[in-house]
This record gives C-alpha cells, structure tokens and sequence, in this order.
C-alpha cells in the first residue's frame, strides 16, 4: 500500500490511511530512480575526470561537475563575460529641487538622460536661475492583485528579498518547520491551493495564534478563494500553514511569519495603487516628478512586514502653481553593467531554464561555493570558474549544454508518464557519456595544465588578505597546516609572518587597512552569528579593554595580583587573540570562563540576517 500526505498533522495521515493507493505510483518512482542513476553516473564520471586531468599535470584539486552542476557554472561565467564586456557610456541628467505650497518636491528633466552633452548644458543654462510653474498633474490608479502561494522557489526568493535568509537556510527551516507539523512539504512546484486542504479549519488553527487571530478572522469572513498562480506539482500543492501551534524563535519564527502572512493574504483583496505626475514648466523646459502610493491596502495589511514598496506622496497642487527653485543639479552620469545573479535569483534563473529540480538548485549554487568556482553574495565566478568554463567550452562543450541537460529532464518526465522506459534513457545517457570522457582523455594533460593554473591563481585570489607588515614585498594569505587554517606571508621561508585565526570560522579579507594600526582587516563569520570585522593585530589600540579588567590585566602581567576563576577557583591568565585582550582560565578547555573583552571594531556592514555574537562567546571562540 502506499499513503500520500502533505502534511505531518495527525488528521492528515489519517485521511492518507484511509485513502491508501494499493501500490506504489511507479511511474513517479521509476522516474526518481532515473534522476538518481544520472546524477551519479555524471557527477562521479566528470568530476573524477577533472581531477585526474589536474593530477596528470603535477598538482592536486579536487575538482567537480555535473548534470546540472556544468550548465550553472555557464550561467553565471556568462554573466561575469557580460560585465567584463561592459563598456559605461556617459550620459546626463537635470535635477530640480524646490517649493510648492511650502512642501519640498524634486523633479527631473522630461528628457531623463542626455546622452548629448551640449544639448544638457543648453537645456540647463535656460532653466538656470528661473522658477517653474504646474503644468499638469495625471492621476492613475491600478489594482495590485494579491500575491499567489509559495511554492518553493518563490519561498527561497521572498525570504531572501524579505529577511535575507540564504535560500539553502529557508529550505533547511522549512524542513524543520513540515517535520514539526507545522506547514506542509516544502519541497513542491505548485502555486496551488486545493479546496481539500479544508481552508476553514487551518484559518480556524490560526486563530489561536494571537498573532494570527485577527487577521484569520478577516480572511474567514470573506470569500475563501485563493489568488493560485500558474505552477502546478503532480504529487503536492503550494505550502501552506497547518494551523497547529509551536513556540518558535530565530530564523524558524520568521520564515513561519512569512509564510502564514503569504497564505492568508492570497484569500485577501486586491490592494489600489495610486500615480501621481506632476509635470512642471522652468522656462521652457519641461520637468515631471511622480509619486505613488497605497490608496486601499487590501492585501496589504495581511503580508505586513514582508510589503516592502516605496511610498512615495507629492503635495497636493494644481495647474498654475508656482514652484520656487532652490537647486538646479546638473548630473554627470555613467551607465552601470548589469547585475550579478544572487543566491536567490540565479534559482530563479535555474527554475526558468528547467535546470535541476526544486528540490536541488540551492544545493547545486552551494557546490558551486565550496568547489572554489563562485564567490561572493552577490554571485562572482572566481579565476578557477572562468577558466574551467573556458577550458570545458573548448575541450568538451557537452558538459555544459544545457540543452542536453534540459532534454534528459523532459525525458525523466516521459519516464513518469509511462510514456519512457528508464533502461533506455540511461542507456542514451551512458552513450553520450562515454563518448564525451573518450574525447576529455586524449586532451587531458591540456586540460590539466590549464585548470592547474588557474586552481593556484584562484587559491592566491580567494585566499589574499593583504600586503605583508613586515616584509613589505609579500602578500598574507590564508594557508593550512596541521592544525587547521593560518594567515602567513607567501615569501615563506624569507619571511616568516604567521598569524593564526579563530578555528571553525571563515575569515574573508576586508580589503582595507585598520584606521589605528594599518594592519589588514578581516570578516570573521560564524554560523548563525553577526560577521564580524576585526583587525589583524592583536595588540591593536582598537582593542582596548574596559578601564576596570585594566587594572586586573596590569597587575597580573606584572605578577603583583592574582584574580581567581569563579568557576572551578583556578588562576586566571591575560590571554589576546584578533578579538583582543581578555581573561580566560587557565585549564581551559576544561573550564570556559572568560572576562569580557573589548568591544571591536566598528564597522558597517551590510550583513545577512544572522543571530548577534555575544561578547562572552567571542571570547570563548577566541581561546578555542
């Protein structure tokens, strides 16, 4: 027999129970079999073929590619091609900024950019020095209509765009969050909320939940038909709350508030959105300023927090008004090249081109990370990824068509209809295969050659930290040794600079000096903590203690005083770190105890929706 559920609640597995199929779905099942054969026969075959090529040319880097793994690479390569090719074009722009009805407004030229400089400078000589006067204002309203039901694509983006939750870090929540009972299975394609998921009693669930009460109730009163998008998946529908409760904290509490919000505002009212243009006259020249905003929130007051629109209101004014100039701005431009993909919108990209599946593409973006091919949130191909694309293009172009890739996907889905047999679509695959490794081994010391390069320019750019204090002519970059990961000079044996760095973080280089000592800046990142900027030096001005564990500090250094662990009564040692100076136990790691240390450096950052560092536990990563 075999149950299907969507949800982990007790009335649902029952309900699976009952209604049991007296088989397995063999389609779908034959279909994942074969999914599961490809990736391995690809993934194993082409990665092994990589390092061995690497190895044959007197170096060692374990190297990876894949199905789906190939053409993703490509994606992101083409876009770092694209900007590289970028060519920024200048242009100009006029910006006013004045008085109407003693309420501020700022306009720009009706011409917006100038790409003629001559015919800016005109335009703006004769604007010079004059008032301007209302010519027109236009009025447009639209519906807004209420967002459709996550699937988990748009789940991964939303949260990303909304709460900057990494889209591997939303799936992982998610799954937590549907083995809790608390939400349905995230892993679906569907935009769709079938009437048999009873929409009543999870509204009814919800409105327990105090923070969900009211607006459960609004929703109940109305009509209880959801805005469904597009996108359908044969085994589930959209994720959709249970209704159950738990007490949730951190990053599981809110991507639950995202999704309860998503759910109940699909059952809402359109929102209405209004535009105002203002068109404005400065002796002659034309000028048009405009603003929108939320007239009818609708659906609107369900999605709360996650409505990130720009509200933007002019003063109420009339055709005639006069509108006193207190600055005319002419603004020299540059067009920018276009943006790199982030973990959120190259699953987009993915999804859009039937690369991987939903359940994969964060995972296939991560392997990308960790084979040293991208770097960066906002995503950057490294040397090692340009140059493999680069290499595989020329040497064995299959490996990254993704029309291959996309072919086997239409043919996995034939293979769930009944309409394909698995044998023969593996068999295919393992033509193609070996036909494509046959020619990859009579070129692999080519091959080899070239990816070995770029494996060690990579390592130099992604390992770089800054110029060398000492020595001056070096460079410190991050090494490993026997006891994990370092920061050494690369004119190793001449110059002997090492520094060491907390174990079981990741340091990336700030690329720019501390402002008291000069010495390089690092980001210190640790999982579900606030990243951390600090400076090299451990005796940095910037890292000064507290004047009270001063005097402590002073007078144990010179052997005048001995301060006692509270914990387990033995002595306390000054101990530094890149954190800075603090007091830790000296049986450390029997005894944890630590005395807080400074507060470091300060420095903005645009960070990832972390949980902070407190400065004990800085401390105590410090000594470990």
């Amino acid at each position: 027999y075999r149950m299907k559920f969507s949800t982990l609640t007790k009335q649902d597995l029952i309900k699976a129970y009952e209604n049991k199929s007296k088989h397995l779905d063999w389609g779908q099942a034959e279909a994942g079999e074969t999914r599961h054969f490809l990736d391995y026969y690809y993934g194993i075959n082409l990665s092994r073929a990589l390092s061995l090529a690497v190895k044959a040319a007197g170096t060692f880097k374990i190297l990876s590619a894949g199905r789906v793994q190939g053409p993703a690479l490509k994606i992101i390569v083409d876009k770092e091609k694209e900007i590289q090719a970028f060519q920024s074009e200048p242009y100009w722009q006029i910006e006013l900024q004045g008085k109407v009805r003693n309420a501020g407004i700022t306009a720009q030229h009706a011409e917006d950019k100038f790409w003629d400089k001559a015919k800016a400078t005109k335009a703006y000589e004769r604007a010079k020095g004059h008032d301007g006067k209302i010519t027109g204002t236009e009025r447009k309203q639209f519906k807004q209509a209420p967002p459709t039901p996550f699937d988990l694509t748009t789940l991964q983006t939303e949260s990303y765009r909304s709460l900057r939750i990494q889209p591997k870090d939303t799936l992982q929540v998610a799954q937590s969050l549907y083995l809790a009972g608390l939400i349905s299975y995230p892993r679906t394609s569907s935009q769709k909320l079938p009437p048999e998921i009873d929409y009543k009693k999870i509204l009814s669930g919800l409105q327990k939940n105090d923070h969900y009460a009211k607006l459960a109730q609004l929703v109940l009163k109305g009509p209880l038909k959801p805005n469904e998008g597009k996108k359908s998946d044969p085994a589930h529908p959209a994720i959709y709350p249970t209704g159950q409760q738990a007490a949730l904290e951190g990053r599981d509490a809110r991507v639950y508030d995202l999704i309860v919000r998503r759910f109940l505002a699909t059952f809402s009212e359109p929102a209405m959105r209004e535009t105002v243009t203002v068109s404005i006259d400065v002796h002659g020249e034309p000028f048009v300023t405009s603003g929108t905003r939320t007239v009818v929130p609708g659906w609107h007051v369900f999605y709360g927090p996650h409505v990130k629109l720009e509200e933007i209101e002019l003063p109420p004014v009339q055709q005639g008004d006069e509108v006193r100039i207190s600055a005319l701005d002419l603004q020299d431009c540059q067009t920018q090249p276009p943006k790199r993909y982030t973990p959120a919108s190259i699953i987009k990209e993915l999804e859009k081109r039937n690369l991987g599946t939903k359940a994969t593409r964060s995972a296939i973006v991560e392997a990308l990370y960790e084979r040293g091919y991208a770097f960066e949130k906002s995503i950057q191909a490294t040397e090692l990824g340009m140059r493999t694309c680069a290499v595989l293009e020329n040497y064995c172009p299959q490996i990254l068509d993704e029309e291959l890739t996309r072919r086997f996907e239409e043919e996995m889905e034939e293979v769930r209809e009944r309409k394909r047999k698995e044998e023969d679509v593996l068999t295919e695959a393992k033509d193609i295969l070996i036909k494509i490794l046959g020619d990859f081994k009579q070129k692999e010391m080519a091959v080899g050659t070239e990816l070995a390069k770029a494996t060690k320019e990579t390592r130099d750019e992604v390992s770089y930290i800054g110029a060398c204090i000492n020595c001056k002519t070096g460079e410190l970059q991050i090494r490993s040794g026997r006891f994990g990961k370092f920061i050494a000079c690369n004119k190793y044996p001449d110059c002997k600079t090492t520094f060491s760095i907390p174990k079981g973080a990741l340091v990336k280089a700030m690329r720019k000096e501390c402002e008291q000592c000069k010495y390089p800046m690092l980001l210190v990142i640790r999982a579900r903590k606030r990243p951390q900027p600090t400076c090299l030096n451990v005796n940095c001005p910037s890292k000064g203690v507290s004047d009270a564990l001063a005097k402590d500090i002073e007078a144990i250094t010179n052997g005048s005083s001995t301060k006692s662990c509270p914990k387990c009564t033995g002595p306390l040692v000054v101990r530094k770190s890149l954190y800075g100076t603090f007091l830790g136990c000296k049986a450390f790691p029997k005894c944890r105890y630590i005395e807080r240390v400074a507060k470091p450096v300060e420095v903005a950052l645009p960070l990832e929706e972390e949980e902070p560092a407190t400065a004990a536990a800085t401390a105590e990563e410090a000594m470990e």
